[in-house]
């Protein structure tokens, strides 16, 4: 007991230090894991993953990630572009992310437990300079 009085300021320096690493855990957890574009494109190039983007028509043909399938949000459930592996990886995005997220927890709730949402969305992709194309192209 005598350490823990004489040293409070180691005690208090490992409650902070661990308090903000349960933070950073808690964070991560409430976002969903949403994925960086580094992790997206690694499971599109070593497991397969397929790209969903939930945008609705008119924004996918304004430009979307390249090999994206266009499920808009509204349609999600039972749509027959759906892959049937549900065990295959699946990338959502949108244009910023917001989308992808709750169409995400749609797709574990259909069974797809690996489907996770790209942070950032389309954006975080440009930013990236990763590849875009526009319908027709």
């Amino acid at each position: 007991m005598k350490f823990l009085i004489d040293n409070w300021y180691l005690v208090l320096a490992a409650l902070v230090s661990g308090g903000m690493l349960l933070w950073t855990s808690l964070g991560r957890a409430a976002q969903g894991s949403a994925l960086s574009t580094a992790e997206a494109v690694r499971l599109i190039n070593r497991e397969k993953a397929v790209l969903i983007d939930v945008c609705e028509p008119a924004e996918f043909a304004a430009g979307h990630v390249a090999g994206a399938r266009n499920i808009p949000l509204s349609t999600l459930e039972g749509h027959k572009s759906l892959p049937s592996n549900k065990a295959l990886p699946i990338v959502v995005l949108c244009q910023s992310g917001a989308r992808a997220a709750k169409a995400a927890g749609m797709l574990r709730a259909m069974g797809y437990e690996k489907a996770a949402p790209l942070a950032g969305g389309l954006k975080a992709w440009r930013e990236a300079n990763l590849p875009v194309e526009k319908a027709g192209t």
